[in-house]
């Protein structure tokens, strides 16, 4: 079995161990991180992506999954490390609703604060 993040381990044992109890480790890069919130997105665990949004960029809230949404995969392109506390994370995410397939292909930035990954935000490909 895969993580919904396409890691050949079970949703516990990668993305489940960041978004689990109040003493959840941190994602130990951006690529975890961006892995992590791909799985939060398809589990709709709405507090953890705002939780893991960088303050300056998080929205106010989040909309959960519309009903009859589905999540088909991820495809990590590229994991760049600018410098110890910035980095890039070059992904397509595909999903399905409503009978029609959709693809979202993103640049995200990522920067770490405190020893804490956090999202920023990303260029739409």
């Amino acid at each position: 079995m895969t993580c919904d993040c396409g890691a050949p381990r079970r949703y516990e044992d990668c993305c489940g161990r960041f978004h689990s109890g109040p003493l959840h480790p941190q994602a130990p890069d951006a690529e975890a991180l961006m892995r992590s919130r791909y799985s939060a997105y398809v589990r709709d665990l709405i507090d953890y992506l705002l939780a893991t949004w960088h303050p300056s960029t998080r929205p106010s809230t989040i909309e959960p999954n519309p009903p009859g949404l589905r999540w088909l995969g991820l495809d990590v392109k590229k994991h760049e490390v600018q410098d110890a506390d910035h980095a890039t994370v070059e992904f397509v995410a595909r999903s399905k609703l409503g009978g029609r397939a959709h693809r979202l292909q993103e640049k995200s930035r990522f920067v770490r604060e405190d020893g804490r990954w956090f999202y920023v935000d990303g260029d739409l490909g």
